[in-house]
């Protein structure tokens, strides 16, 4: 018979898989867009399997606990103890899960140690973040003075004597809870430990969101994990050949202009007029889209702004759980646009307006070779500039017309590129325009208004400008955001954003708008616009737009699985390596695959996902992406 001590932590431990399951329930009903295509069967049993994560998370955070609860000590003084200790341990599990009810709507995916890796970021809003969700406070007190109300102390804990064991059976009852313990937190006796990947293994996958929690995602992350190697292919080369890498040739007679890269921070193109046939929230933007070439299947290769830029510099999409800025790979071979521009005589820069360091831009400005990065510190006042938005940076308006000012100044050609930064929690317009946006249904719409009128404004000074005429603009989005277009919530619809090339001053080549493209097309892009040698430096992965052999191609990951997305069909390559095809539609993706797919496109497509995957691995863990 179990003792007193071992029947009081079994009770204990159970009340934790109780709070965590109202964590679950609240995580599903506030992203209920997300998962709305799953039948209710589905649902539970997602939520079955969420209790394998559950008891694996809870078992690791409360270790410390589990072991200072077999100490032979029965008073009460020990037992409040060991209930603060309890209560210590698991505020942050606690907290994490009520975060992640609202930041999984902007990432897509549960907390992982990112946290840790942005968290100088973090710290700066800090107090505006508490601000914005001030109501997530409620739930997490409530919670935590239920655990301390329904903690059992029991009877016996003070008022009974404890009948003495044997030191045999106490050690034995000590190897029981351990090995117990052990086999919970790797998820059972399977050949390899609980993983999140293994979350994922249901139909529709994205219930493994569901059947997660934060707190095993985060515990998950901390540490080196050791990339896996996919060898799908025997050789480096036969790989190249089944993803169909397709670097462009110099270009005769290509012209030698300016490039200027917009790189708009949550411009979703659900937000749009033009992809959605009636008024939005962006007109200066749909009507400068009718004057350029609008690529109108266009996909993010991430849901974070961390992972937008060494997709647009350099073309490398987010194939990897954690950032590659802030992974252990960072000091691998890259070869980007600052650098391949930088060789032909341009000017390069990268202009952001946030605390310089903020989510590691300027050193990866510095990785992809560009010369100059423009941050606060760059900006006339900084923090004490009226323009200072008091959260993030500058404003948009005003730090496109310094933008604009400021490529004045660069020899020209040169190459550049603007991160925006308003359309970004706690999504606030600037006080002189407030009222004059349309709000629209979700608390981003005013501020995208807003930003929409600061690109027009900047057009209008950029136009004024003797470099205008000789620039070739690149627009586009470095993730997508809120969502309450039903249309655009689901896996698909989550990464689907706007791209736009437009030129003042001469015809674009031409290109197929309906192609498939993605932000790891942009570097292909420039180097076959401006024909620019890049000697087998450019990435596998993107191809320019206005390469008329291909229908185009965009590759993402999402909840451990990896996508390639085709003008005919989606491919999934999930975490136990299965090969998914779907239909295509534009930001569409159903919630099941199609149940007799076409075996020569199951072949064809997932050996180039699979090909991508191998290529992606090897080439971060063998230092070896160009070779």
């Amino acid at each position: 018979m179990p003792s007193p001590a071992l029947r009081l932590l079994l009770r204990r431990l159970a009340l934790l898989m109780g709070a965590y399951a109202l964590l679950r329930l609240g995580f599903y009903l506030t992203n209920y867009a997300a998962f709305r295509e799953a039948t209710a069967g589905q649902v539970l049993l997602a939520f079955w399997h969420g209790g394998r994560f559950d008891a694996a998370a809870l078992l690791l955070l409360n270790v410390p606990f589990i072991l200072f609860s077999l100490v032979p000590a029965a008073g009460r003084g020990w037992q409040k103890l060991l209930r603060a200790l309890y209560l210590l341990l698991n505020a942050p599990g606690l907290a994490l899960n009520l975060i992640d009810t609202q930041y999984f709507k902007f990432i897509g995916r549960r907390t992982s140690n990112e946290l840790f890796t942005i968290t100088a970021d973090i710290e700066r809003q800090a107090g505006q973040l508490a601000g914005q969700y001030w109501f997530l406070f409620v739930p997490f007190l409530l919670l935590l003075g239920l655990l301390w109300y329904f903690y059992p102390l029991g009877t016996e804990a003070g008022t009974a004597p404890v009948p003495r064991r044997s030191v045999a059976r106490q050690l034995l009852e000590f190897a029981l809870v351990a090995g117990l313990t052990v086999l919970g937190i790797r998820g059972g006796l399977q050949l390899k430990p609980l993983r999140t990947g293994h979350a994922f293994m249901q139909t529709p996958p994205v219930l493994g969101h569901v059947a997660l929690n934060s707190t095993f995602t985060f515990l998950k992350s901390l540490g080196y994990q050791p990339l896996e190697r996919r060898e799908f292919f025997a050789t480096a080369a036969e790989a190249r050949a089944a993803v169909a890498a397709r670097p462009p040739a110099p270009r005769p007679g290509a012209p030698r202009d300016n490039v200027v890269v917009l790189l708009v921070e949550s411009f979703a193109s659900e937000y749009t007029g033009i992809e959605n046939g009636g008024p939005g929230y962006t007109p200066f933007f749909d009507s400068l889209a009718t004057k350029g070439l609008f690529f109108r299947e266009h996909y993010a290769n991430g849901r974070r702004s961390i992972e937008a830029l060494p997709a647009v510099l350099a073309g490398l999409p987010s194939l990897l759980e954690s950032p590659f800025i802030t992974s252990n790979f960072q000091t691998d071979e890259l070869h980007g646009l600052g650098e391949l521009l930088g060789r032909q005589g341009y000017a390069t820069s990268v202009f952001h307006g946030a605390q310089n360091g903020t989510m590691g831009f300027n050193t990866f400005s510095g990785i992809a070779g560009v010369q100059q990065y423009y941050g606060l510190n760059e900006y006339p006042g900084a923090e004490k500039s009226p323009d200072f938005d008091g959260h993030w940076g500058i404003a948009d308006e005003p730090y496109l017309q310094y933008f604009a000012h400021e490529l004045s100044k660069q020899k020209q050609p040169f190459f550049s590129t603007l991160f925006t930064l308003t359309s970004h929690e706690p999504f606030q317009v600037p006080a002189q325009y407030e009222g004059r946006f349309p709000t629209g249904t979700l608390p981003i719409h005013g501020v995208i208004g807003y930003t929409d009128f600061a690109l027009r404004q900047f057009f209008k000074t950029a136009a004024r400008q003797p470099w205008y005429k000789h620039t070739l603009f690149i627009i586009l989005a470095d993730h997508t955001s809120q969502t309450d277009r039903p249309g655009y919530q689901n896996t698909l619809g989550s990464y689907k954003t706007p791209l736009l090339l437009f030129h003042p001053g001469r015809a674009l080549p031409p290109a197929d708008v309906h192609r498939i493209t993605q932000q790891a097309d942009v570097p292909a892009t420039i180097v076959d616009y401006l024909g620019v040698p890049a000697d087998r430096q450019l990435l596998p992965f993107g191809y320019s737009v206005f390469d008329a052999g291909t229908t185009g191609r965009a590759f993402f990951l999402s909840g451990s699985s990896l996508f390639l997305v085709h003008r005919d069909f989606v491919t999934e390559l999930t975490t136990d390596d299965k090969v998914r095809l779907y239909p295509y539609q534009t930001h569409f993706l159903p919630a099941t695959p199609l149940d007799n797919p076409d075996p020569q496109k199951v072949q064809q497509y997932g050996n180039e996902l699979k090909a991508a995957a191998q290529l992606f691995t090897d080439g971060l863990l063998n230092n070896a992406f160009y070779k």
